[in-house]
């Protein structure tokens, strides 16, 4: 305690407290409003499509650098701090309503109900919003200032950093940049010229059932590189395990008579491999990513019990102070108190918010205990392995088991448990997110209580925007259809209608969750298998291209007498041009799905074909390898 007392008394942060720079200015104002809104809708469609989102803390710095430093020849380190903290506020708050908020389209669309009200979904993302940067305001200085040398809270460091090293955020502007747009012209050429497929396909010559294909995107490859050779190789193991081992399976026993197995209702041997998958294969995919998040949070259950209990005593022994250097200094615990009782209350009340007084208590409860959980985790281990699914997840379950207890079932009960687990989900991430920002703000010399206001401006600007972005995307292609499979929200709404009653194919969900434990006595990370299970083989391959392209500069690093700055520099640069060419392709996502639901035709009517596609791939791969394993830069 005494090593941790004095790393916190010693540290200074890089703009000492006396200093005053532009920090809350209009221009960080309206440039973290606008990624907040780019990296947020390109997030949903991201999420929508693989499963995962990408952090945008970084891109979105860099970009700030680019246009304040390079553009509008501004210097001021904490206005970019404040365009990245207003425009992760989106991407943290898309990850939570994309994991949860689609299974009401889905069952408006089985059940012929009417559609979600945007109004309603607004609103939820709204009050989760808030909620998750409200909660971690009292425990900033517990966790940001009182344990700086426990807590790394490697995102956070990681984004201080680039705004340290802000006289290269030129080129590395320019790797954001034209990863952005090129991603953004590919998508128009392949999807809206339809120019080349963006899917491409083969079966297996003999091995009935088999078939393997990629979706040529950037997104894909760009993923790819962001999570590594490793993380995307578990995806692909996955993705082998459905495609090469259970689709022809199936297929063969189907072939063996007029074999009709629920929950289909034509023979097996109709159906071919996309049916199999539709039917069958996404259920065990289903069951082993649930028992993945489940068994997750099981693991962590000391950790979280350890983290609250710290966190609630460093929390009462931060309760007297009252500082007025600059900072130091939060949005006022009065406030705060008010404002938290303001969105319970409102949420209670309101009948557009479907939850009623018991689900307003759940949120309560569950919200501040995971928004205290999810900060300290991801000051330990990072954004990327914080259990949020497994948290929502746990709360689905017991909601749906109270609710259904106290007679709220059916129809309305299920959606008054999603609606708890979305407003959870989202105040888990937003928790972790504010918590990475503040620890950025804390290293740069940042005023806590302008961050604090900017978080909930980029929660309110992703807010107003996610419900048009989740409506248009349902309208042009339909959550669960192929072109967006939402796993994780499809896996909420198994959950729940598993719960409440509903007829589950439940012996395909326990194959799933016994291929789950296989995989963790094995000592493999469930969850990013399970989820290449899930998803179409056709996803994995183009994300295993990027991380064999990571491969490459990692194993260079590994190499004695390697250079491995210059390697890391490389290596950032990729990051950055594939965070590019995720937000392009996102970007455009939403554009043609708005032509698509206007009924506007952009084909050429003609198309290259599947070789024409490879080429197209082939290229968007060596532009990569251009801005990474082939980048020159200038390291000192």
């Amino acid at each position: 305690m005494n090593d941790q007392a004095t790393q916190q008394n010693d540290f200074k942060p890089f703009i000492s407290a006396d200093r005053v720079l532009p920090e809350f200015t209009g221009t960080s104002i309206i440039l973290g409003i606008l990624l907040s809104v780019i990296f947020g809708g390109a997030n949903a469609y991201l999420g929508l499509k693989v499963g995962m989102t990408i952090s945008a803390s970084i891109p979105a710095a860099v970009i700030s650098m680019g246009i304040i430093r390079g553009i509008l020849k501004k210097e001021s380190i904490l206005e970019n701090n404040m365009v990245q903290t207003i425009g992760s506020a989106g991407e943290s708050l898309a990850a939570g309503a994309i994991f949860t908020l689609p299974a009401l389209y889905i069952w408006s669309q089985e059940r012929s109900l009417p559609a979600p009200n945007l109004m309603t979904i607004t609103i939820i993302a709204l009050c989760g919003g808030i909620l998750g940067v409200l909660f971690m305001v009292p425990l900033r200085k517990a966790l940001i200032v009182k344990e700086h040398g426990v807590l790394p809270y490697p995102e956070g460091t990681a984004c201080a950093e680039v705004l340290l090293a802000g006289e290269e955020g030129g080129s590395k502007a320019k790797a954001c940049f034209a990863g952005l747009g090129i991603g953004a012209l590919y998508k128009f050429i392949t999807d809206g010229f339809k120019l080349f497929p963006s899917e491409i396909e083969t079966t297996i010559p003999g091995y009935k059932g088999a078939a393997i294909g990629g979706d040529v995107l950037p997104a894909l490859l760009g993923v790819g590189y962001i999570i590594g050779p490793k993380i995307a190789s578990y995806m692909t193991a996955g993705a082998i395990i459905s495609w090469f081992g259970l689709i022809p399976l199936i297929s063969n026993i189907g072939s063996m008579g007029e074999i009709i197995m629920y929950p289909a209702s034509v023979p097996i041997s109709e159906l071919g491999h996309w049916g199999i998958w539709n039917y069958y294969i996404r259920y065990v995919g289903a069951g082993a990513v649930a028992f993945g998040g489940i068994y997750n949070l099981i693991k962590t259950i000391p950790l979280i019990i350890q983290t609250f209990k710290e966190s609630m005593k460093d929390y009462s022994s931060n309760m007297g102070e009252n500082t007025e250097e600059r900072t130091n200094k939060d949005i006022s615990l009065k406030i705060v108190g008010i404002g938290v009782a303001t969105v319970i209350i409102a949420m209670a009340m309101l009948p557009i918010i479907p939850v009623g007084i018991g689900g307003a208590a759940i949120i309560a409860i569950f919200g501040f205990f995971f928004a205290t959980v999810s900060s300290r985790i991801v000051g330990l281990v990072g954004s990327s392995s914080n259990p949020v699914s497994g948290m929502t997840i746990a709360t689905l379950i017991i909601t749906a088991i109270i609710f259904k207890a106290t007679g709220n079932d059916g129809i309305t009960g299920m959606i008054a448990t999603l609606t708890v687990g979305a407003v959870i989900c989202i105040i888990a991430a937003m928790a972790g997110d504010t918590s990475q920002d503040l620890k950025t703000g804390y290293i740069v010399g940042a005023t806590p209580i302008k961050q604090q206001i900017g978080e909930i401006i980029g929660v309110v600007a992703a807010a107003l925007v996610i419900g048009w972005v989740l409506t248009l995307l349902n309208n042009a292609w339909g959550f669960g259809s192929q072109e967006l499979p939402a796993p994780q929200a499809t896996l909420m709404r198994l959950v729940i209608e598993g719960v409440m009653g509903g007829n589950l194919p439940w012996s395909l969900v326990f194959t799933g969750v016994g291929i789950g434990v296989a995989i963790e006595l094995l000592g493999l990370p469930v969850l990013p298998i399970a989820i290449g299970m899930y998803l179409p083989i056709h996803l994995s391959t183009p994300i295993m291209a990027g991380g064999l392209i990571r491969r490459v500069l990692d194993k260079r690093a590994e190499k004695s007498g390697a250079d491995k700055k210059v390697i890391k520099e490389k290596t950032d640069s990729g990051i950055l041009y594939a965070s590019g060419l995720i937000a392009g392709e996102g970007l455009i996502g939403i554009i043609l799905a708005v032509l698509t639901v206007a009924g506007i035709k952009t084909q050429l009517g003609f198309n290259t074909g599947q070789i024409g596609a490879l080429v197209a791939f082939g290229l968007l791969v060596l532009s990569l390898m251009k801005f990474s394993i082939f980048s020159k830069l200038k390291v000192d």
